[in-house]
């Protein structure tokens, strides 16, 4: 029986204890950024981010080139009763020019593509980054009802080797035996059910972030509490809300895109430089000419169009604000709330702990039942069990407000944008 204590008090330290210093049970920073880098959401943004960059360059050069026109024919003139043929030519450069106000506009626009482009991979690291924490402790969780229903396991087996003495002494029927091994088959299916579990786990984190090293163990890491308020967090997460400063950025592009539309009413000149020499060189002909679009219904509905989609991007801005502004509420409360949960957790763990040792100790003096025993045994590993998911629970929902304010996991930031 001291054995069996013996186990379940180990089993319990490694669960309850909280020796570990604090992110010990996160993945190390240079391998989360490796990871970061290589999944493939963010090395599309970085894509998309290139295609961002290179239509700004279109938009600063303008768009518009240099067209060469040239052209050789013949001419017939009746000179009194003779024809006589001329030799012509012509050739013409002319070009597109944009008119100033219009440059201004896409210079703006080029800067808002490139913004949100930029955005968007920063977005797109911390979204991975979420989805790795996550993967992380959906891990974690899995290994750790593996362990309590290996720790259920060890004690079945060490409770059975004293039932089978109690049994050679006559101290006890040889129905109790059979109960001790009917709980251990019951543990051992459990136990690998769990263990499967973990193992499609960490091969779905390992698929998704191969840069990822598993341990073997993990150190266990107390819940610290959530100190600052709501005000607090809300400010910390706005200022580096990648999301929001995405949605912003694409307003200020439809928004360019409109103004742009309305400035194109105005249609741009084409000015050419045109020479010509006709009756075979006899006649020459040099000038300038311009010419200008004049129709203006086409013009007028484009723009149209582009003013409902600025009103469309910021009616998706302003609901995007309020979207993130109810994550933040939900976020913290939720962190608040998983550590007020450990704590609790924490509380009925040891409680059971020591009903259970209570009752080991009456059965070894005969004062108590086998039945009451493996139940006692039973709930308290399962207490131990919602301890430490408990624990884990409060660990990720803090360490996912921490991130969401850039205080966890900090290379996510502009340098990740352009690397």
């Amino acid at each position: 029986m001291r054995r069996i204590a013996g186990i379940f008090s180990a089993t319990l330290l490694c669960l309850l204890a909280g020796s570990a210093s604090a992110e010990a049970d996160l993945p190390a920073h240079a391998e989360v950024d490796r990871a970061l880098d290589e999944h493939v959401a963010v090395k599309n943004a970085r894509a998309r981010l290139q295609i961002e960059l290179s239509e700004q360059r279109k938009r600063d050069s303008g768009g518009y080139e240099f067209t060469l026109h040239g052209a050789s024919y013949r001419n017939r003139m009746l000179e009194g009763a003779t024809w006589t043929d001329n030799r012509d030519w012509e050739i013409a450069l002319e070009r597109p020019f944009r008119l100033p106000n219009k440059m201004l506009i896409d210079d703006e626009i080029g800067a808002a593509a490139a913004a949100r482009g930029e955005h968007g991979v920063q977005d797109s690291r911390h979204e991975t980054a979420r989805t790795l924490l996550q993967l992380w402790f959906a891990w974690q969780r899995e290994q750790a009802q593996a362990a309590q229903w290996q720790a259920q396991m060890d004690i079945l087996q060490q409770q059975g080797q004293i039932t089978e003495k109690r049994i050679k002494a006559g101290d006890a029927p040889r129905m109790e035996l059979n109960q001790v091994n009917a709980a251990a088959a019951m543990s051992g299916v459990s136990l690998q059910q769990a263990r499967l579990r973990a193992r499609l786990a960490a091969e779905e984190l390992q698929r998704q972030f191969p840069a990822i090293h598993l341990p073997d163990a993990v150190p266990v890491v107390e819940p610290q509490a959530i100190t600052q308020p709501l005000a607090y967090w809300r400010e910390a997460v706005l200022e580096h809300n990648h999301e929001l400063a995405l949605v912003m950025a694409e307003t200020r592009f439809q928004q360019g895109l409109a103004e742009r539309s309305r400035a194109d009413r105005l249609p741009d000149p084409t000015l050419g430089l045109r020479y010509a020499s006709q009756l075979d060189a006899r006649q020459k002909i040099g000038g300038l000419y311009f010419s200008i679009p004049l129709g203006y219904s086409a013009r007028a509905a484009d723009a149209d169009a582009a003013e409902a989609a600025a009103r469309i991007a910021s009616e998706q801005e302003q609901a995007a604000r309020a979207r993130i502004e109810g994550d933040i509420f939900r976020a913290y409360t939720h962190a608040v709330s998983s550590f007020d949960i450990w704590q609790q957790a924490r509380e009925a763990a040891n409680a059971l702990k020591q009903n259970a040792e209570l009752i080991a100790r009456a059965y070894s003096l005969g004062e108590s039942s086998l039945d009451a025993v493996l139940v006692a045994r039973r709930q308290a590993l399962e207490a131990v069990l919602a301890e430490t998911l408990a624990r884990l629970d409060a660990n990720e929902a803090r360490y996912r407000l921490l991130l969401d304010a850039h205080q966890l996991w900090q290379s996510d930031d502009a340098d990740h944008a352009s690397h």
